[in-house]
């Protein structure tokens, strides 16, 4: 979508489609409307960017932290085996 004059809205993969559409609705506006609508447009898909990159971090986050756990479970794992196997070995020791 081409830059308007009143319009600094620029879309990127980030903008919903729904934005994109709204600022071409705005772009056909006559200038007096354009230039009073195209601010608050502007904060709008600033907000939506902001947003939808949060959601990315928080998501990504996520991952991190289920792949942190899967790795916590199986050490916790591995040391109750080995718990478990030096217990076992004690004992034995102890009957003999």
């Amino acid at each position: 979508m081409p830059k308007a004059i009143g319009n600094p809205v620029s879309p990127t993969e980030e903008t919903p489609s729904e934005l994109v559409e709204m600022a071409k609705a705005i772009d056909a506006l006559p200038a007096r409307y354009r230039d009073s609508v195209a601010p608050a447009l502007q904060r709008v898909v600033e907000c939506s960017t902001r947003r939808r990159r949060i959601l990315n971090l928080v998501q990504e986050a996520l991952s991190q932290l289920r792949l942190d756990m899967k790795y916590l479970i199986f050490d916790l794992e591995a040391t109750r085996r080995e718990r478990d196997q030096y217990k076992e070995m004690l004992e034995q020791d102890g009957r003999l």
